[in-house]
């Protein structure tokens, strides 16, 4: 049998580089090997523009305007030819970072090939540990994929189910608390809740601080006091740590610690966790008739069973979301142990970030595809709240107990008389109703319960859903 290993191009071992490759590439920019390796180069190019800016070491020159474009541009074009001679330098450092450091020399040369400026080359990656430049790399690669990718397009779906819950604010709905029938909501008011939940999260996210460090082998500056003593390096590492729109960490180990990681992975898993309750929901509602899937469902439900549509978009996002959890809880939970002052279990750990946002994403795009292909099906909601006329017995019995609260006469045990008249049985509007008007209540009240549908009792549920506005 032919080894699938050896077919060229290589076919993909895992299922976001291959069958859902397009739902994710936009993460390819911010969270691949090659985009680490970009960022890298990026923090050694800003590092050396502001050693030389801020004339750090002394009698090195400040670098030329021109200089330093052509240098930010070797970031920008970084590209094929550049990932390959990266990993050649690297086959012989066998060190990612410090090939980052070579080939970064090898294009000052070419930016600054004067006899004298020979030196500068010496200030790439000045004083540097390679957690230095990983740790600053990573915050920008996160911040970057969280906030050009993967918070637009929640903040999308968000907006979409808070679209279709004030669209159908008014449509009455049967609740099922433990999986039975419960006092009627409506369909809007539901989904506002879903959307109230997320957008909290999202707003946590949104204000996630992203810490970064340069402070050498083990966070005391040694390196950096040795080689130029009269510097104020933590006032210089803050300068620089900022410039990068960082937040400066002070006190840390070789490694900066990641605390700020876990906290971001933990409200990201949150977000996914509220997600799956809504897809759980919603599958629930299609399987109840509540919602009919009809746009966009030009596809085969079954292989065998022509007549089915199945709520696949649900699902999948279901299995996502556990994956991309699966992933950011372990992420959380490993990145903020390091032993000692340093070990490499972050390293290993940091490389599947892309693949955990991956599965997010995919979860998100399969939810929104999943509800835009969904009409309500009023007519069998109302059906059953017809259906389930003893969930009226709530409010009866609240009224009888304000009533009897008031002094009227005849209104004891409520509760215990509405359980004798619908515990374990289906009554309809005519028992209702006659068992309302035998009460003796009052004649406003009577004809006000006596109105009273499954339908219309939906309290304030309508108005709630104008909270998503503020």
């Amino acid at each position: 049998m032919a080894s699938l290993a050896d077919v060229s191009p290589p076919i993909a071992l895992g299922a976001l580089d291959g069958r859902y490759r397009g739902a994710v590439a936009a993460l390819v920019d911010h969270l691949s090997e090659p985009a680490l390796n970009r960022m890298r180069v990026h923090v050694e190019v800003e590092w050396l523009i502001y050693l030389t800016d801020h004339q750090v070491v002394p009698g090195v020159r400040a670098l030329t305007d021109d200089e330093k474009a052509q240098l930010r541009q070797v970031v920008t074009d970084f590209g094929a030819d550049d990932i390959a001679e990266h990993a050649e330098i690297e086959r012989e450092t066998v060190h990612d970072v410090k090939a980052v450091e070579y080939y970064l020399k090898r294009r000052l040369q070419r930016i600054a090939p004067a006899d004298e400026d020979r030196g500068l080359a010496e200030l790439i990656h000045f004083c540097c540990t390679s957690e230095d430049i990983n740790n600053l790399s990573y915050a920008l690669m996160v911040k970057g994929a969280v906030e050009q990718v993967w918070a637009p397009k929640a903040q999308a779906l968000v907006d979409q189910v808070a679209a279709m819950a004030r669209e159908l604010r008014e449509v009455p709905l049967l609740a099922h608390t433990h999986g039975q029938p419960a006092t009627p909501t409506t369909l809007g008011k539901e989904l506002a809740v879903s959307a109230h939940r997320l957008g909290r999260q999202l707003r946590r996210i949104d204000g996630q601080e992203y810490l970064g460090k340069l402070n050498g082998a083990t966070g005391t500056f040694g390196a950096h006091l040795a080689a130029v003593p009269e510097a104020d390096w933590p006032a210089i590492s803050r300068g620089f740590v900022e410039s990068l729109g960082l937040v400066w960490n002070p006190l840390t180990t070789q490694i900066e610690s990641h605390d700020w990681q876990a906290e971001l992975y933990a409200d990201v898993a949150r977000f996914n966790r509220i997600l799956h309750n809504l897809c759980t929901d919603v599958w629930t509602y299609i399987s109840m008739g509540y919602f009919a899937q009809v746009r966009g469902q030009g596809t085969v439900g079954s292989s065998t069973m022509p007549h089915k549509v199945n709520p696949i978009r649900f699902e999948n996002a279901e299995a996502n979301l556990e994956v991309s959890n699966a992933l950011l809880d372990v992420l959380a939970s490993m990145l903020v142990t390091s032993r000692l002052q340093r070990d490499l279990t972050d390293s290993s750990m940091q490389r599947n970030i892309g693949t955990a946002f991956g599965h997010s994403i995919l979860a998100l795009d399969n939810a929104s595809r999943g509800l835009a292909g969904l009409d309500a099906v009023p007519a069998a909601m109302a059906a059953d709240l017809d259906a389930n006329w003893e969930v009226l017995g709530e409010p009866i019995q609240s009224a009888m107990r304000a009533l009897g609260a008031q002094g009227v006469a005849g209104m004891e045990n409520p509760y215990e008389r509405l359980k004798e008249l619908t515990r374990g049985r289906r009554i309809g509007q005519a028992e209702l109703v006659e068992f309302v008007r035998g009460l003796g209540l009052p004649a406003e009240v009577e004809e006000r319960l006596a109105a009273l549908t499954p339908q219309t009792y939906t309290g304030v549920a309508d108005r709630l859903v104008d909270h998503l506005d503020g």
